[in-house]
């Protein structure tokens, strides 16, 4: 056993209680594991499909553990309970206080108080002056260290960076310095912050899932190589997911400002029809003036036609509020309510999914570079129709019986039509492009041979 506070170890801001636990069996000479034996530990450590221990698990402890801390790093518990969000949470798994046992239970960082992030190095050696690595509770608009120039990547991916070199890109802090304002209109306007941007965070996320179509961007392509240390072309999908939320950053705080604005939002009542309602037309001038303010006049159309994404479903809420129809409150007129759907897939999911692809031959192949553009139209094409025949049928509620049963069987008819002819599209443009038979068959759940034989006996079906 060490003896108590020999070595006197301060906790940083946001700190998380593990990685205190670290740095205090650094400053020992320890191993972090020979540390952690002074407490009774009631579940294991979590870990990445790959085996190795996860860099933003968290440790809860009892209250005889909090003790037995505040004693090692020499510093008191109310000092720690300041610092440490984690401090003081209780877990089923802890025995009851008065076992007097020092004990400890794992949990995942993002479930105990928020996202997780890789501190600065360089300002931890400045401030204890020893080299080593801390993980921190961090939401996304305080991810840049300004100081050294770097964005502070997430802490819960299996990927070796800690880190972003932004130093040759000013905007970046100059957007984190940005949102605190945008924050404090939010709280004026009585909004979440943190809705707010989460809202604005999942609008640009689509985008730049849409961006490597969209050829006049050269914004993001010119950041997304700088952070990846001059060319990310060696390994484009993985910098991609990488540096996707350093790359997007100032674009999400000057979507969450635009959103905020009033006069913003009275464009979204003109393009509606006001008083006289009209569907929202591809060139309203509330996309087109938020394409002004993200600095790329050309995006305007592509914003308003994006149906099913978060951004249209914000403008609907704003237009129901304004015309009274929205109902009791719900999330239905909630103009900051984010749907599950809209979120987006975190760093660390989509680096899965790319592992997963990567053990599959063809399957890691960029798809644009595989499906000729005629194919991909074509598919998109039988998409929007069936799309459109879907919107249509929704108007047909009202006649005879009859007639409305036999439109309706009609229109859903020649839409299923469309949609398979789309799928057999997609299973053929997979199967081009190196995916197996027997994988394109589990994801369109059937077997293979039936699948093989369907897509072999002649072209797929145009669908009208």
């Amino acid at each position: 056993m060490l003896p108590p506070g020999l070595l006197r170890t301060a906790p940083l801001r946001g700190e998380t209680t593990l990685s205190l636990i670290c740095r205090i069996a650094s400053r020992y000479g320890l191993e972090s594991k020979a540390l952690r034996s002074c407490w009774h530990w009631r579940n294991h450590q979590p870990k990445h499909e790959s085996g190795a221990c996860r860099a933003d698990a968290e440790v809860l402890l009892n209250a005889a553990g909090r003790q037995l801390l505040a004693g090692l790093c020499g510093v008191e518990e109310g000092v720690l309970a300041r610092a440490l969000p984690s401090w003081g949470q209780e877990d089923a798994k802890l025995p009851a206080e008065e076992s007097g046992v020092p004990a400890a239970a794992w949990r995942i960082g993002g479930a105990v108080a928020g996202p997780v992030a890789f501190g600065c190095s360089l300002c931890t050696a400045r401030r204890t002056g020893t080299v080593v690595r801390v993980v921190r509770y961090a939401p996304f608009w305080s991810r840049v260290c300004v100081r050294h120039g770097r964005w502070l990547l997430d802490a819960d991916a299996d990927q070796p960076h800690e880190y972003l070199d932004v130093r040759h890109l000013p905007e970046m802090a100059a957007a984190q310095r940005r949102w605190s304002g945008v924050a404090r209109r939010a709280a004026r306007a009585g909004a979440e912050p943190e809705r707010v941007f989460a809202l604005a965070y999942a609008v640009v996320a689509r985008w730049w899932d849409q961006a490597l179509s969209w050829e006049r961007e050269t914004i993001w392509p010119q950041r997304l190589h700088q952070v990846a240390g001059g060319d990310a072309g060696g390994d484009l999908e993985r910098w991609r997911i990488v540096g996707r939320d350093a790359v997007v950053f100032p674009e999400v705080v000057a979507v969450a400002e635009a959103l905020l604005d009033p006069g913003m939002g009275e464009l979204v009542w003109m393009d509606s029809g006001a008083g006289r309602p009209r569907a929202l037309p591809a060139d309203g001038m509330f996309c087109r003036r938020l394409g002004e303010r993200v600095g790329r006049v050309w995006l305007g159309p592509l914003a308003a036609t994006d149906h099913g994404g978060p951004l249209i479903a914000w403008m609907g809420s704003v237009i129901r509020l304004r015309r009274g129809a929205g109902g009791p409150p719900g999330y239905d007129n909630d103009p900051w309510w984010l749907r599950r759907e809209h979120q987006p897939v975190t760093t660390a999911g989509r680096l899965r999914v790319l592992g997963k692809e990567k053990r599959v031959p063809g399957s890691g192949t960029m798809w644009r570079t595989v499906v000729p553009p005629e194919q991909r139209a074509r598919i998109g094409s039988l998409i929007d129709s069936a799309e459109e025949q879907l919107l249509q049928l929704r108007g047909v509620q009202s006649g005879p019986t009859a007639e409305v049963a036999r439109q309706l069987l009609r229109g859903l008819g020649h839409s299923a039509g469309l949609i398979e002819a789309a799928w057999k599209r997609t299973a053929v443009a997979a199967v081009n492009g190196g995916v197996p038979w027997e994988e394109v068959a589990r994801w369109a759940d059937m077997p293979a041979e039936v699948l093989r034989s369907m897509l072999t006996a002649g072209k797929p079906e145009d669908g009208g």
